[in-house]
């Protein structure tokens, strides 16, 4: 086990990737915010209280996007659906993704599936706390990172937010 991001650096890489969006984003007119369930949702809540402290919080749309239907792995054995939660168009919107972890390239192109169903944004772009660069099966970049590595098939990125057990950090695990 090897730590990718401790503690203070996970904190550090939320607020940047935070003033990155807005950076880009003014005030975030035209821009909505969708955490993908389930892990990106940790991410995601951190980032908008981030962003709420920063801006009036009544500019920040934000929603939750189940894509466990849209998978293309759905033959796997499934336990349980999460909820989407989009309360806003995304019609001629700029939306932003946002994730925990980046790596085959999947779970983004079932996201983009699932989000037509919402409407037709203007664009989309994605948001991830980690980029593992090495190991896409699909073109697909992410334009706010917080940290990319490299690894193997075999290894196994944990991301702990929110989580009781242990600190907030990012580790890499051998399979």
């Amino acid at each position: 086990m090897k730590t990718v991001l401790s503690s203070h650096q996970v904190a550090l890489s939320i607020k940047r990737l935070a003033h990155q969006i807005l950076e880009n984003h003014i005030q975030l007119q035209d821009t909505v915010l969708i955490g993908l369930q389930p892990r990106g949702i940790f991410l995601s809540d951190k980032i908008v209280d981030e962003i709420k402290s920063i801006i009036n919080p009544s500019l920040v749309s934000y929603g939750k996007l189940d894509i466990t239907f849209y998978r293309d792995d759905i033959h796997k054995q499934i336990h349980h659906a999460n909820q989407t939660d989009i309360p806003f168009s995304i019609d001629n919107k700029k939306v932003v993704l946002i994730d925990d972890v980046l790596w085959t390239g999947r779970t983004i192109r079932a996201a983009l599936d699932a989000l037509l169903d919402f409407g037709r944004p203007k664009k989309v772009e994605l948001c991830v706390l980690i980029d593992r660069r090495f190991s896409r099966e699909y073109p697909i970049q992410a334009d706010y990172v917080g940290r990319e590595i490299d690894t193997f098939p075999n290894q196994k990125v944990m991301v702990y937010l929110n989580n009781t057990v242990k600190e907030e950090c990012v580790e890499l695990w051998e399979s």
